[in-house]
């Protein structure tokens, strides 16, 4: 099961689990995403390939999908790099907010273990810092929700694709930033995957400012379900009803 909670404007997001075990793996890769290095909470120039955009895979690269200009800022997605991103990742787990829900605080050790299944895998998650004006300031999880154990659990369709978030810093939290971020990135995806329905998440219903944060991001509350970790909301953003919600 991947993380299952996604961090919005409190910061607290999903725990660890990442689905893609051996059975469910499919012989696929993704391409590699040439990215430039950037610096600790420093405006930076990020790049991405020209093929990145046009390249297959089971998520249809994210890192290719460009930026997006939003009311807060200048928003894109950047494919993680374990040996540049693996420290600014371990800082944000170590957040109390954020480790209630991911419950991954610990070493450095602790984050790659969760990130590592997702790069050795066939593609059907991808870790992706977000990138605002320049500042990296969050971390998400693209991945095929109807791959994942999480279909178990719900009616999945073809080509569902699955959200999880947390936004790191406290001055971006309870503001309305993870609700922006939400809606500019589930557009992101049905703009960009044109074979996916609906966009979906599964915060804890405990996390009460996630759930709104969904809400007012454009998704319906669709049902509650058990999963092995938590009762969750499952949230649905659907294609035709994106431009009404």
């Amino acid at each position: 099961m991947p993380p299952t909670d996604a961090s919005t404007d409190t910061g607290t997001s999903p725990t660890p689990h990442i689905g893609g075990g051996a059975d469910d793996t499919l012989d696929l890769r993704l391409p590699e995403e040439l990215i430039a290095l950037f610096g600790e909470g420093t405006p930076t120039s990020v790049g991405v390939p020209s093929d990145a955009a046009s390249a297959g895979g089971l998520l249809d690269a994210p890192g290719g999908w460009g930026p997006v200009t939003t009311s807060v800022g200048v928003f894109r997605l950047v494919p993680v790099r374990i040996e540049r991103d693996l420290a600014r990742i371990t800082r944000w787990m170590n957040d109390p907010a954020v480790a209630a829900f991911w419950e991954l605080s610990g070493p450095e050790a602790v984050t790659a273990a969760h990130l590592r299944p997702q790069f050795d895998g066939d593609g059907r998650s991808i870790p992706c810092l977000g990138v605002l004006d320049g500042i990296p300031m969050s971390y998400w999880e693209i991945y095929r929700a109807d791959l994942d154990p999480l279909a178990r659990h719900y009616p999945s369709r073809p080509h569902d694709t699955g959200i999880h978030l947390l936004v790191a810093g406290v001055a971006d939290r309870g503001r309305g930033v993870g609700t922006t971020l939400l809606r500019a990135v589930s557009g992101l995806v049905l703009d960009h995957r044109p074979r996916c329905g609906r966009v979906i998440a599964e915060p804890d219903l405990r996390n009460t400012p996630s759930v709104s944060a969904f809400l007012s991001a454009g998704f319906r509350f669709q049902a509650e379900v058990d999963l092995p970790d938590k009762r969750a909301a499952l949230m649905v953003r659907d294609r035709a009803l994106r431009d009404l919600l």
